[in-house]
């Protein structure tokens, strides 16, 4: 197994790093956004506070449970029930009062072929979920 790390561009968000870690850091706001998921990539998603599940066309269920909260900064997210660790943490730095830029990094230990069948996947999956989380009107949740 090799550690593999994939990260987003770094997104601009309209909006002050408070309101948008307060509406990332409770998973239950994912309501809002069920609408901007591709129901052809997620179905069955399912969330509380500190947890989201969901099912992943070819792939099967995932889970997530948030591990850490560094208030206005970084959120850390841990796989649940999976045979292979996968962390997923958002970063998020205010420039000024209604600029916010944030990075989503993803770290999974992944076998060879595992990563060899999905490699492309987390590199595009990873880039597109920030691009998603950056278009949210966080101002509204």
């Amino acid at each position: 197994m090799s550690q593999t790390t994939y990260e987003s561009s770094v997104k601009a968000i309209s909006s002050n790093e408070e309101v948008v870690f307060r509406a990332l850091s409770n998973l239950n706001n994912l309501e809002a956004l069920k609408s901007r998921i591709p129901q052809d990539k997620l179905e069955d998603l399912q969330f509380d506070t500190d947890s989201v599940s969901f099912n992943v066309a070819g792939i099967g269920r995932i889970g997530f449970r948030i591990i850490d909260r560094e208030p206005n900064k970084t959120i850390k997210f841990e796989t649940e029930n999976s045979p292979i660790t996968v962390n997923v943490w958002i970063q998020l730095k205010q420039l000024a009062e209604n600029d916010t830029r944030m990075k989503l990094t993803l770290r999974a230990d992944l076998p060879s072929m595992v990563k060899i069948m999905v490699d492309k996947k987390l590199k595009d999956g990873i880039e597109q979920i920030a691009t998603v989380l950056a278009a949210v009107p966080y101002a509204n949740i």
